[in-house]
């Protein structure tokens, strides 16, 4: 079979099969996505995939709060549901904690230093949060927060 032959004949089942499969959505048109809630928009995220909304205008001097600022650099990980609150929740259970406290907005047993240690050096599966990743003065506001306790 000569070569354009086969292409015609490749071209020609791609056709046929992609006409068998009109009822099918393209891929721009949220194929195989979870179905809308009754109001008609998509299903709420999850917990740990919320942000609470920071100015970016001049990171070095933010105006969040340190809640909000842990809540966008942090909360991917550390709120509910996240792989840093799972983690965390199963070393607070084996030291006879509740599991509460794998929230990390929930310790009282944190230091502003302790936290700003942690983020900036990593520690076990958490990898260490350069001064790109959270500038040292949003690193404050956060630290400051967690450290309620103290």
């Amino acid at each position: 079979m000569s070569r354009a032959l086969m292409l015609g004949a490749l071209a020609l089942t791609a056709a046929f099969s992609l006409a068998a499969c009109d009822g099918l959505k393209g891929p721009g048109d949220n194929a195989g996505a979870p179905s809308a809630d009754a109001a008609g928009g998509p299903p709420p995220l999850p917990p740990y995939q919320m942000r609470a909304q920071i100015d970016e205008t001049n990171r070095l001097k933010p105006s969040s709060d340190g809640e909000a600022l842990f809540s966008n650099h942090c909360g991917a990980c550390h709120l509910a549901g996240g792989m840093g609150t799972n983690l965390i929740t199963g070393q607070q259970v084996a030291a006879g904690q509740s599991p509460d406290k794998g929230l990390l907005a929930n310790r009282d047993d944190l230091t502003a230093d302790y936290v700003k240690a942690v983020v900036r050096s990593g520690k076990g599966a958490m990898p260490r949060q350069t001064r790109v990743d959270i500038t040292d003065a949003e690193l404050d506001k956060v630290a400051a927060w967690l450290g309620k306790g103290q």
